[in-house]
């Protein structure tokens, strides 16, 4: 823990910049620049309503809001899922000259996400606005909830950043996976109403992705109180989760050169 504690002080001023050159990298050549980060979740919002209001005659109350809630989690979670598996790899030409902490590039991957994360919840409040969602301070105690997810995120990222190097097949198995949480977690349905008891209560609780986005929604739409037990119980899981792989990126980063 001294060490991880020592080392995040040491390389987060590199973190940083690292984060804002990746941002910068990815808009470059780009007409559109920063909005194709709006533009994304805002289409596959205006398809999942369609699919589901008008295809399915299936919706919620502030449904846009509701799916365009979804998204923003999910996104943020499996982008960086996907992303770990080959971060070590694909920064092979920086690695192999300089140290560098391979947990550091979880923490960059994330920053990058989460960068973005905030401006759809900055854009989640104007659709609020738009479709005449009440606020309330209940908004307040979607800062926990956040933190809960970042936690679980990273924990989970730098596990599959670890096996990632020995393991070729990977990230298809991750992509793979990925596909069946996505409709697991509810992103364009109400898992607590559509899912039979006891299964649904299951799902909530025992797949993060769904737990975290249902609880955002309690908070943003329904102005209601998150449940603070269960996520007490993700924010130890995460904590352990990113404990076990710093400490075994730690035990076995030195071997990695010789893989990449």
């Amino acid at each position: 823990m001294k060490r991880f504690i020592k080392d995040f002080k040491k390389y987060w001023r590199y973190t940083k910049y690292a984060t804002k050159a990746g941002l910068k990298a990815e808009i470059a050549n780009s007409h559109l620049s920063w909005m194709w980060w709006l533009l994304d979740p805002i289409c596959f919002m205006i398809i999942y309503t369609f699919i589901a209001e008008v295809v399915f005659t299936h919706s919620e109350p502030y449904f846009p809001v509701f799916v365009f809630i979804g998204l923003t989690i999910w996104n943020f979670f499996s982008k960086v899922m996907t992303g770990s598996v080959k971060l070590v790899k694909n920064q092979k030409s920086v690695l192999t000259r300089v140290y560098l902490p391979k947990w550091i590039l979880s923490v960059e991957k994330m920053g990058n996400l989460f960068f973005k994360m905030c401006i759809s919840l900055g854009l989640t409040l104007i659709l609020m606005l738009i479709f005449q969602v009440p606020f309330s301070f209940q908004l307040f105690h979607l800062i926990p909830v956040i933190m809960v997810l970042l936690v679980i995120t990273f924990g989970f990222s730098t596990i599959l950043l670890h096996f990632g190097v020995f393991m070729e097949d990977l990230s298809n198995i991750v992509s793979i996976f990925l596909r069946l949480v996505f409709y697991l977690s509810g992103i364009f349905y109400n898992v607590y109403k559509r899912v039979p008891e006891p299964f649904n209560k299951i799902l909530l609780r025992g797949n993060p992705a769904a737990f975290i986005i249902e609880q955002s929604r309690k908070i943003i739409l329904y102005q209601e109180m998150p449940d603070y037990l269960w996520l007490s119980i993700w924010f130890g899981i995460g904590l352990l989760l990113s404990i076990i792989g710093v400490a075994t990126i730690y035990k076995y980063e030195n071997s990695y050169a010789k893989v990449i």
